[in-house]
């Protein structure tokens, strides 16, 4: 069983099956959302995902379809949710213990901060794949 939190610890998670494959976007949303350079984030199917505090969550309507979802108090990202979907996005900087999942590449390279250099021998896209 793989956990996760948030920063206050009102809001946490439990993961009965598989982490996905580990991505890193850089587009210009989740640079915002969470303030880094990157987002990191991976595959949780629905069925796997149990979350306890859903009630401190709020969301935010990022793009027509998607959702994320955040803690109320402390601001933690924890998931993201697409409309028609069996998985979650998940957050992974709210993940308590290793996912066991392997990077497997970076995406929307196109928006990229300007500031931050990449050095990496993952794929790269330009945009998703």
């Amino acid at each position: 069983m793989i956990k996760g939190s948030c920063l206050c610890g009102q809001v946490s998670y439990r993961i009965a099956g598989k982490v996905g494959d580990i991505v890193h976007c850089h587009c210009g949303t989740c640079r915002k959302a969470h303030g880094a350079a990157f987002s990191s984030v991976a595959a949780v199917a629905d069925a796997d995902f149990q979350l306890e505090g859903a009630e401190q969550l709020n969301q935010f309507e990022s793009s027509p379809g998607k959702h994320r979802y955040f803690c109320r108090q402390c601001g933690t990202q924890i998931y993201a949710k697409r409309e028609n979907t069996s998985h979650i996005i998940l957050r992974l900087g709210s993940l308590d213990d290793d996912p066991c999942s392997q990077e497997a590449m970076h995406i929307w390279l196109s928006d990229k901060a300007c500031w931050y250099e990449l050095h990496t021998s993952l794929p790269e896209h330009q945009a998703f794949p």
